[in-house]
């Protein structure tokens, strides 16, 4: 992977997290895919190395930067061999922590954000459900409030919550208002940040594994009114500052593992370049009909064209990520003492949303492409798990899926973007 474009710093976090990757080689993670266990200790590694507070303030233990350095540090997990899973060990302890840094109280943020950023606690993101996908708007769990006491109880499923059977927080998005109450269909959501290892532990909170990529949060769970997040009814506007920066992350993170923004995506680029990086290897040893496949241009050429793609793609992702970090920024709590009405710069808005969302869209699809050239170049051992290239194959539909799919992501270009009717 090419370095340049990068800051001084950006080269820094890179070549630390480099060489913290380096006790974690791909058997590791072949290790880890098989046995469907989630990476603590790459965790306690980058809470010891101060990383996972990178985004977050330094009056909180935080280091102080941005998405654009997220961003390089996800990536280079990914690169490293570990994949879509490496960095969504810890991608949610980044992103999610973001709407609470933005709209909690001083209070909220003082007790929430240090377990995180120490690595004392980790979080999730509970945001998706079985019967609404991407419909976030009639999301069905919910939120009553009680008369007594002014707690409330949430009921309800989550499900594709990335790290719920690790985790002992969740940022979750619940319904306090039924949907044919509101006035506006945006209204009526609340954000709540909850303890969800005390939900394990009585019960109240039941985690079901979906074989490798996920888990699903179900039944009720108690929750204490100071756990509300911003005001009743804001959740939905809030819960958007999180997403967009996912999406800047997720778009780095598998673009690098192959050869994951809205936030600039996370991880697309990444592991794709540890897929490429194999099967150029690979292509060089394995002889057939007395020469190397790789002098071959049937293997040579789409994998030269994989790297120009993904370079391509990497490009586009720290471009949207570092204007993320220009118009929207995260870090000094300064910056973030705003309140979701105040007015921001609507062009601004628009040129990083759609930056990002084109950002995801390519690495995703460059990534996918990379994968699947690495495996045919291996031929029949590309199907062999020893070869890891399948791993990173199959992690490299996450981004072509998630947060957002490809179809919403070209509605939102053609809608916001070239101005045409809205498709759906």
């Amino acid at each position: 992977m090419s370095t340049s474009g990068l800051t001084t710093t950006q080269m820094e976090i890179r070549e630390s997290i480099q060489k913290i990757c380096q006790a974690f080689p791909d058997e590791y993670w072949a290790e880890k895919d098989r046995k469907s266990e989630y990476a603590g200790d790459l965790h306690r590694a980058l809470a010891k190395a101060g990383y996972l507070g990178i985004c977050m303030p330094q009056e909180l233990g935080g280091s102080e930067l941005g998405v654009s350095e997220a961003t390089v540090m996800l990536e280079t997990i990914s690169e490293s061999g570990a994949g879509i899973a490496g960095s969504q060990t810890i991608h949610a302890n980044v992103y999610a922590t973001i709407p609470i840094l933005r709209f909690a109280t001083a209070t909220q943020k003082s007790r929430y954000l240090p377990p995180i950023i120490s690595g004392a606690e980790r979080t999730c993101f509970g945001v998706t459900e079985p019967n609404t996908g991407l419909d976030t708007l009639k999301l069905q769990t919910r939120a009553m409030k009680s008369s007594v006491d002014g707690g409330y109880t949430v009921s309800g499923q989550k499900i594709w919550i990335t790290n719920a059977q690790a985790a002992e927080r969740m940022v979750l998005l619940s319904r306090t208002t039924p949907l044919e109450k509101v006035e506006k269909p945006t209204g009526g959501l609340s954000l709540f940040y909850c303890d969800l290892a005390k939900g394990k532990r009585d019960g109240s909170v039941v985690i079901q594994p979906i074989q490798k990529m996920g888990g699903r949060a179900v039944d009720a769970n108690q929750e204490k009114k100071k756990d509300l997040i911003g005001s009743e009814g804001d959740g939905f506007k809030i819960i958007l500052h999180g997403m967009k920066f996912v999406h800047s992350l997720i778009l780095t993170v598998f673009t690098y593992d192959c050869l994951h923004l809205r936030l600039p995506s996370r991880l697309a680029p990444s592991n794709c370049y540890a897929a490429l990086r194999r099967a150029a290897a690979y292509a060089k040893t394995r002889r057939v009909f007395g020469r190397a496949i790789g002098q071959n241009q049937a293997i040579q050429h789409p994998l030269a064209q994989s790297w120009c793609e993904l370079e391509a793609a990497k490009m586009l992702t720290l471009h949207a990520a570092r204007r993320f970090d220009e118009v929207i920024g995260v870090g000094r709590l300064e910056v973030n003492e705003v309140r979701i009405h105040e007015k921001e710069d609507p062009a601004a808005l628009a040129e990083v949303g759609a930056l990002c969302n084109a950002a995801k869209y390519m690495a995703a699809e460059a990534a996918f492409k990379a994968c699947e050239r690495a495996v045919m170049t291996h031929g029949g051992m590309g199907y062999a798990v020893e070869y890891h290239v399948e791993r990173y194959l199959r992690e490299s539909f996450v981004p072509r899926l998630a947060p957002v799919s490809r179809e919403m992501i070209l509605n939102y270009v053609g809608q916001k973007v070239l101005d045409l009717p809205k498709s759906y």
